[in-house]
């Protein structure tokens, strides 16, 4: 009798924790069909290939995942995601970057991280998203898209490590619309003759009402490299209800390929809902390399584009839209990109 009492304590005990936690399987599935062009130089001239294709993460990565959360009372939360980013036109997996900087398989090549989450804000250490990607995007005309004005004109958005592995991260709480954030990468790629490369990254924001500006800051030191990357991101929205504007400014120095140039970066849009299912967004978006070298000419670009999302449902939209973008050099054709694509994104 004893030990059947005992047995049935430890069934309840388990039952209880049971319902304490929760696990999650997540995606998205982003598909998009369209038409690029892209110049390069081949012998002092422009010469660009139109091509017409199929994507993956027009607006979105595609992606899978695991997200779970366990309650350990008192308002305290056990957390954990493991995510992998695919491309959803060819089935191919998403890759990382080791610490070398080369690109590997990875099982879960977006985020995988444990942490925990309370009234102190919460904490993760894994392999994160940056302080600084928290807010990069938070701005983008064209609902940071492939179709955003700032395509293949900001340096900053191919530039920075949005995601490195070996961090620890820290978000503050909300406090009467202020928020932060830090996080630290640790290279672990330190030998006799060279110290370890890390990323180093935070950011402050305020969400209230109509209003919602975020500044944040990224380094990126590489293994023994004696330059340090450096980025610098403003954002700044206001909703009047009828339209949202859009604002941004970056600056990048001496990013990975270009160490010792300078990148100033501005973007401007607007977001226009024309029903709840239908909204359409754009803008224009400039920017200006400098120091690239003794006898180089500085870069300009410049670009725009208009787009639409019509909601079918909550999980699910449709997209399309336009970008175009040049880049000028003095001595040099101008080069011109473009992208029209139509698209669909759901989640899961």
């Amino acid at each position: 009798m004893k030990k059947n009492l005992i047995a049935l304590a430890v069934l309840a005990a388990s039952g209880v924790a049971s319902a304490q936690s929760t696990v999650t399987l997540y995606g998205i599935a982003d598909v998009w069909f369209g038409s690029t062009k892209t110049d390069t130089l081949v012998n002092g001239q422009a010469v660009g290939t139109r091509q017409t294709m199929v994507g993956s993460g027009g607006v979105d990565e595609s992606r899978f995942g695991f997200k779970g959360s366990e309650d350990l009372g008192g308002g305290l939360k056990a957390n954990f995601v493991l995510e992998q980013g695919f491309a959803i036109d060819n089935g191919a997996a998403g890759t990382t970057t080791d610490v070398n900087g080369n690109s590997v398989a990875a099982s879960f090549s977006r985020q995988a991280y444990v942490g925990f989450s309370g009234g102190f804000g919460e904490a993760k250490i894994g392999k994160v998203a940056t302080a600084y990607d928290d807010i990069s995007g938070a701005t983008r005309p064209a609902f940071n898209s492939a179709l955003s004005p700032d395509s293949n004109v900001w340096v900053s958005h191919s530039a920075y490590n949005w995601n490195p592995n070996n961090s620890v991260y820290y978000a503050t709480p909300s406090m009467s619309g202020f928020s932060g954030a830090v996080s630290y990468s640790l290279g672990e790629n330190k030998t006799a003759a060279t110290s370890a490369g890390k990323v180093a990254s935070f950011n402050v924001k305020y969400e209230g009402g109509p209003v919602y500006a975020g500044l944040a800051y990224q380094t990126e030191k590489a293994n023994g490299a004696a330059d340090t990357a450096k980025f610098t991101r403003l954002n700044g929205s206001y909703d009047l209800g009828v339209v949202k504007l859009l604002a941004g400014y970056g600056h990048v120095a001496s990013p990975v390929g270009a160490v010792g140039s300078k990148t100033n970066e501005y973007e401007i849009g607007v977001d226009y809902p024309v029903s709840s299912a239908l909204t359409l967004s754009g803008g224009y978006a400039f920017s200006k390399t400098t120091d690239l070298g003794v006898g180089v000419a500085d870069t300009k670009r410049n670009g725009f584009s208009v787009a639409a999302v019509y909601s079918l449902s909550k999980r699910t939209f449709l997209y399309g839209g336009v970008q175009a973008a040049k880049a000028k050099q003095d001595g040099s054709p101008d080069l011109k990109s473009d992208l029209y694509g139509i698209g669909i994104h759901h989640a899961f």
